[in-house]
């Protein structure tokens, strides 16, 4: 799942200074799990930006915003979209940069992007991934120490913890914390005297 937050109203709306007609794309998957995109979102921000004087020609809610097909599959579904002088898309990143590729018009983003995460009942759960290409998450119990420590370190905790919490954000627990007692809970403390090799980017 793909962690993303709306942006304040008053920055999408200086984003579209200028354009009037607008059509809204939003996501039924992640953003909509996130309340940031689904359907109540998207009617929500179509109020908005007509209280605020733009005429909104239409909207659509596909499956997910990041794996749209084609334009044509956009017009079928909203066909009031080649009215359209800007796409505003209330998705992740990955979303806006799909929808961005199948139009002639410019895109632009309710959301800010925030991490690769997923979802455990009802929890959400952020910066379980770094995407970093290298994925050697077995060494750790299953945490990423690049995703979940800001330090990046690979190879145990820096000692600044408090209390468990980690010194950089204190509200967060400490990285390494977590790896411990998840390596101890499956009898694997052994990985934490093997030395990880920083990754090589050439």
């Amino acid at each position: 799942m793909i962690i993303s937050s709306s942006k304040p109203f008053g920055e999408v709306l200086a984003a579209l200074e200028g354009i009037d007609n607008i059509f809204v794309i939003g996501c039924n998957v992640c953003a909509a799990r996130l309340h940031v995109g689904g359907e109540p979102e998207v009617l929500d921000m179509c109020e908005k930006l007509k209280a605020a004087g733009k005429h909104v020609v239409g909207w659509v809610l596909p499956t997910a915003a990041c794996s749209i097909r084609s334009y044509g599959a956009l017009v079928e579904k909203g066909p009031d979209i080649r009215k359209a002088d800007a796409i505003l898309v209330m998705a992740c990143g990955s979303g806006t940069s799909v929808v961005s590729r199948l139009v002639d018009v410019p895109v632009y983003p309710s959301n800010n992007t925030d991490s690769l995460g997923g979802r455990s009942g009802e929890q959400v759960l952020p910066q379980l991934c770094e995407m970093c290409g290298a994925c050697n998450i077995q060494e750790f119990g299953g945490i990423c120490p690049k995703a979940n420590c800001p330090k990046g370190l690979l190879n145990g905790p820096c000692g600044g913890s408090i209390s468990g919490k980690c010194e950089v954000y204190t509200e967060k627990d400490c990285a390494w914390q977590l790896i411990y007692r998840q390596l101890e809970k499956t009898g694997s403390l052994e990985l934490l005297e093997k030395i990880i090799e920083p990754r090589s980017y050439s």
